[in-house]
């Protein structure tokens, strides 16, 4: 098994995913480099973010690694779900790129497989984006250079409650089967003991967004301890 540089640089490290939702006043590709590069200070050992406007924005503010994605829509398969939504994050400055990895429709119409050939072509890292074992055994076998749990919890980060804890089983059973394969462990990772749990279970890289990066969110948690 071949594990390029950059993949292996992020073994046992901190990823922040750093994102804003329309209409919020954070959204802004300014303030997500700012937030970017808070994040790098802290310790991020690489960044996370969607949208042409903030890949490039936070490039330019940051030395580690950038992931990114262009999320369009809403429904279905939203998270770079073409190959001209990945060529577009490369050109913006992503390092990695983010794609949908599960097997629903497409915009184009196209598998993930005829998105995800052109770009190991041309040399682009790319990071599956997953829902189940099955998807992320399909993103392995189809040469992804890592896949992560991403879409596993099926609900927008901002529907989250902070009770709500990251996807262990589904980490355990794809590290179990793909040994020494980068498997990240994302969605819903809300405090560092969670972290340290998903490392423990094997995860090559833990994804931390909105317990970081989304003040509406923290706020809410807070408050909404205080009303109960």
């Amino acid at each position: 098994m071949s594990i390029h540089p950059l993949i292996q640089s992020l073994k046992g490290t901190l990823i922040v995913s750093v994102q804003a939702y329309p209409g919020e006043p954070l959204r802004t590709p300014e303030a997500m480099a700012l937030m970017a590069r808070a994040c790098e200070l802290g310790g991020a050992a690489a960044i996370r973010c969607q949208g042409l406007a903030d890949i490039s924005a936070i490039k330019g503010r940051v030395e580690v690694p950038v992931i990114g994605l262009w999320k369009d829509g809403h429904d279905g398969v939203y998270i770079t779900p073409t190959l001209r939504h990945a060529r577009a994050c490369v050109a913006a400055g992503a390092d990695i790129v983010a794609i949908d990895a599960t097997d629903r429709p497409r915009p184009d119409g196209k598998s993930v497989a005829d998105t995800l050939a052109p770009l190991k072509e041309e040399g682009v890292l790319t990071m599956a984006d997953c829902m189940t074992i099955d998807d992320i055994r399909r993103a392995v076998d189809l040469g992804f250079d890592i896949v992560s749990t991403t879409l596993s919890h099926g609900t927008a980060a901002i529907d989250c409650t902070m009770d709500d804890g990251p996807d262990l089983p589904l980490l355990r059973q794809a590290a179990k089967e793909f040994p020494g394969f980068p498997v990240v462990c994302e969605g819903r990772v809300h405090t560092p003991g969670e972290a340290r749990a998903a490392m423990d279970a094997g995860a090559w890289a833990v994804v931390v967004g909105t317990a970081i990066t989304h003040p509406t969110s923290i706020t809410s948690w807070f408050a909404a301890a205080l009303d109960a």
